[in-house]
């Protein structure tokens, strides 16, 4: 009977990374030191403390007439059409966009893609004031629209979609193009070698690759639509009915009713939960 030395055996497992290994990991895995814990369990509780008190102060006895009044469905009713319209407008001109940057080389790319993501760090209310000098009735491309068309986009329902699509979709933009740089470009290439154009290549055999990136993107960007308040109440206003949106509607009513607030607030936070609900499989399995 042959038997095999502990030094042999050390030596296979540090080449092989076997026991040796798996009890390194084991340890990192089997606790955390109290430096790290208790942070940890402090930055938990900061975000999961307001959104428990917002379920433990709802008025729930109250919310079905809360939630059914003229002016919360009007808010609610507008901030869905909007949003849905502004994830379309992205949609249009965000995927070819994305797919320039992922796959075309040309000079100042990075410029460019630090100018598309830039609406990710803006202040909303900055790039309210940015559209207003654009495209108000007296900006830059707005006078010709209004002079040239009759089209005025401050304070209707256009610029909240307007607004809306500003800033949410960088982020269809930056999922989508994460998608492109994924999938292999060879297929794009025999579709063309088969005599296909770029445009059918793209339509027939890149967007159905990139189908899930696309509706990952746009449903964030929906998302992102919905929330928004800051670029809408600087270029769009808050009318009801006409530009009042649920974000601007809660921020109405938390000055004159807060229960009012509370339930809109949790409308909103639904939706959010449902966003990432359907999200789960891209970013929230662990790997």
């Amino acid at each position: 009977m042959t038997s095999s030395s502990p030094d042999r055996t050390d030596a296979a497992d540090t080449v092989t990374g076997g026991p040796r290994r798996r009890r390194v990991l084991k340890g990192v895995h089997g606790g955390a030191p109290l430096p790290l814990l208790l942070p940890a369990l402090i930055g938990l509780a900061f975000l999961i403390l307001p959104l428990v008190a917002l379920l433990i102060r709802a008025p729930w006895r109250s919310m079905p007439d809360l939630l059914t009044s003229t002016e919360v469905w009007q808010a609610l009713q507008l901030s869905l059409v909007c949003a849905t319209a502004a994830t379309a407008v992205s949609l249009v001109i965000g995927v070819p966009l994305a797919w320039l940057l992922a796959r075309v080389e040309f000079p100042g790319r990075g410029v460019v893609r630090a100018l598309v993501t830039l609406p990710l760090v803006l202040p909303p209310v900055v790039g309210g004031v940015a559209l207003l000098m654009a495209l108000g009735r007296n900006g830059v491309v707005g006078k010709w629209l209004d002079s040239w068309f009759g089209v005025t986009l401050p304070f209707t329902t256009a610029g909240v979609v307007v607004a809306e699509a500003f800033v949410a979709m960088p982020f269809l933009v930056i999922s989508v193009e994460g998608t492109l740089r994924a999938a292999d470009p060879r297929y794009e290439e025999a579709a063309t070698t088969l005599g296909a154009s770029r445009f059918t290549a793209f339509r027939r055999v890149t967007l159905p690759l990139i189908a899930p990136g696309v509706a990952a993107g746009a449903v964030l960007a929906w998302a992102r639509a919905l929330g928004e308040f800051g670029a809408t109440i600087t270029f769009a206003g808050n009318f009801p009915g006409r530009t009042q949106t649920m974000p601007l509607a809660v921020y109405l009513a938390l000055q004159n009713d807060p229960e009012a607030a509370i339930a809109l607030s949790l409308v909103l936070l639904a939706v959010s939960i449902a966003v990432l609900a359907g999200l789960r499989d891209r970013w929230m399995t662990a790997s």
